[in-house]
């Protein structure tokens, strides 16, 4: 009888088991059947498939591409990120952007670069000359230019290249930074703020921003309006130059990278994703240009995964974007080596508790570790979780092409992700 029952218990650990269990539940669902589905699933540390449904197959992963600008950043940056690079040229002072996000950002901690060029008393010359991207990326909607999700990408972003209008005791809003209220227009046909496509002129009504709630308005960058955003909250002027810096620059060093990468994940932060990139170039000797840092990242880190990853922008905007499930398990067992457990769970989206995951898998003990990607017919999750023996899992359920409402195909997943962590 024991025998029997060991045996048992060794065949219900089995990746055959986990197999049988995820085949079923995916061809037995109503609300899977008319869609395109994959899965991969892995032991953390195992290199033979736990379970496999399509999972050679490619999917539009959304912003489970940030899970690769992560990792691009995991191989690239240290524990601080570089902010600017700079060159003391006599008595004057010209710096140049990395792409990193955090100067005056709102949802980001203080930037050392703040102090450092409020501090500075020569001279100070801007020059974009090292940026070769364009303000979006490839495979953008272009009508979305005045949603919060889709700020421009720039050398060197100030105040997230972002106005933020929020309601307003006795007034119709307050925009933040304050250098932006004398371009809001009143217009009672506007709905919420309107930003003109290629100016900033912001368009509201009395009613713009209902009490308690707030509105990100992407600014439309240029260098220009960088120096003039700096030069007002510096209180100093910063002058435009655009010359390259072909010798070796110092370095100013901004926030800490855990700050950034936490942000980019619980909040699946596009803006910051894509800057993410620019940094990786930067910090690879690369011009600003996210085109060759991916490239330079699939070359030099990636060329091992089971499928090359189609890959074009930062945040998953774009649906050029084309990535196999077995090839997302396979990055995230890359990125459990870069990064102690307990600290990569904190990062990431917590089921149950923080982020895009708050409202998901809720239990007494968190089990699901793990980035959401969404788009219009699209939703897939991919990360790590918890078997209630105790085994930690690795995988990637994508979901495309479905017709139903996305809030039916998420729930099917947690479902078969819930009866995973329960039955092994």
């Amino acid at each position: 009888m024991r025998t029997l029952l060991f045996l048992v218990s060794i065949i219900t650990l089995s990746g055959c088991s986990v197999s049988h269990y995820i085949n079923k539940e995916i061809r037995n669902s109503p609300v899977l059947s008319q869609q395109h589905t994959g899965v991969s699933i892995f032991g953390i540390n195992e290199t033979k498939s736990l379970a496999a449904y399509q999972d050679d197959k490619y999917f539009t992963p959304a912003s489970n591409t940030k899970l690769f600008s992560f990792y691009a950043g995991l191989c690239a940056l240290g524990d601080s990120i570089p902010g600017l690079e700079y060159l003391e040229w006599g008595e004057l002072l010209i710096i140049r952007g990395t792409g990193d996000p955090s100067l005056l950002h709102p949802d980001l901690p203080h930037s050392k670069v703040f102090d450092f060029l409020k501090s500075r008393k020569e001279p100070i010359f801007f020059t974009p000359f090292n940026f070769e991207n364009k303000r979006f990326g490839p495979g953008w909607a272009w009508s979305d230019y005045n949603d919060y999700y889709q700020a421009e990408v720039t050398p060197m972003p100030v105040h997230g290249n972002i106005a933020r209008f929020k309601a307003g005791n006795g007034a119709p809003f307050h925009v933040s930074p304050a250098y932006w209220k004398n371009y809001a227009v009143l217009d009672t046909m506007a709905s919420g703020i309107q930003r003109e496509e290629f100016q900033n002129v912001f368009h509201h009504s009395k009613l713009a921003v209902p009490q308690g709630l707030e509105q990100d308005v992407p600014v439309r960058m240029t260098d220009l309006v960088t120096v003039q955003l700096l030069s007002d909250t510096l209180k100093k002027e910063i002058k435009l130059i655009n010359i390259p810096l072909d010798i070796e620059l110092q370095k100013v060093n901004s926030i800490p990278s855990d700050s950034l990468y936490t942000r980019m994940m619980q909040v699946s932060d596009n803006m910051i994703a894509e800057q993410l990139l620019l940094l990786y170039a930067s910090a690879n000797g690369l011009p600003l240009n996210t085109e060759k840092a991916i490239t330079h990242a699939i070359e030099h880190h990636l060329k091992d995964l089971p499928d090359r990853p189609i890959w074009k922008d930062g945040s998953g905007l774009s649906r050029y974007n084309l990535f196999t499930p077995r090839s997302i398990v396979a990055l995230l067992q890359k990125i459990h080596s870069k990064m102690p457990q307990e600290k990569l769970f904190k990062i990431l989206p917590t089921g149950g508790k923080s982020g895009t995951l708050s409202n998901l898998f809720k239990g007494s003990e968190p089990f699901v570790f793990a980035k959401t990607g969404s788009l219009s017919n699209i939703y897939n999750l991919s990360g790590y979780l918890v078997t209630k023996k105790g085994k930690t899992l690795v995988f990637s359920f994508m979901n495309n092409n479905f017709t139903r409402p996305t809030s039916e195909v998420r729930k099917e997943v947690e479902r078969i992700l819930i009866g995973l962590h329960q039955k092994f």
